[in-house]
Formats: C-alpha cells, structure tokens, sequence
C-alpha cells in the first residue's frame, strides 16, 4: 500500500530526464533567479557518478576543467529549476564511480567514446525490431 509519501514523490518525477550514465558528456541547464529576472545557466561537463537510483533522490555529480582549475557540481536530477539536460557524447567507462579523474591529467583524462544512438532497441516493440532487421 503506497503511502501519501510515495505518491507525493512520484508525482514529483520528471518524465523527460534522460539515461544519464558515468562517463556521459553532458550539458545541464538551470535556471536561476537574480532578484526578479530568471535566466538559464549552462553547466558543460562529464559524468564522474550517479548516485541514489533512480527515485526522486536519485543525484549526478558532474565535472568540468575552467582555467586550469576543476570544477564538480552535484545535481538533483529531478530538481524543478533544472529545465534539461542535455547528452554530448557517451563515454566508454568500465565503472560506476570515476573519482580517478580528479587526479589525471591530459590524455589519462580522456575516456572512449561510445556510439551515441537516439532510439533505443530495449523501448521498440518486438515487430519494429523484426522489420528493421529486414531493411
């Protein structure tokens, strides 16, 4: 039986959050108010983990390099001021939590990339896939 908690926080998920995974190169837009003026900001950087599943707690932790010096910011994933996130590219990791690139530098930074594919096989019915493999 949910209780008035649980549905509370499953109307609060956003619908339209995309499958953020480490490694990921993303681009989170948030708004943010000045006084009484609201503008969008942009924070460009990769994925170093994503943590608490996939509820309304669920958090990424996303870093990027500003001259010369690291910059790490948590977000909620289902915060209402983040207005969406956007995928670049998708980094080939083979783990969940890629603190280690705190510490490298230059080419030990990078990682591979993966192909980036908008639709996803696992969300088509089995008929759509049957007749993409004839084409």
């Amino acid at each position: 039986m949910p209780t008035k908690l649980n549905i509370f926080n499953q109307t609060q998920l956003k619908k339209d959050s995309p499958d953020v995974r480490s490694g990921d190169a993303i681009r989170v837009y948030q708004k943010i108010k000045e006084g009484d003026k609201e503008r969008v900001q942009v924070f460009e950087g990769q994925v170093l983990c994503r943590k608490h599943g996939q509820g309304i707690t669920s958090t990424i932790t996303v870093r990027k390099v500003a001259s010369g010096i690291g910059v790490e910011r948590i977000f909620p994933v289902h915060l209402p001021t983040i207005e969406k996130i956007e995928i670049l590219k998708r980094g080939k990791a083979r783990r969940s939590k890629l603190y280690y690139l705190r510490r490298a530098k230059g080419r030990k930074a990078r990682l591979k990339k993966k192909e980036l594919t908008k639709e996803r096989t696992e969300e088509r019915p089995v008929e759509e896939i049957e007749e993409i493999k004839k084409e």
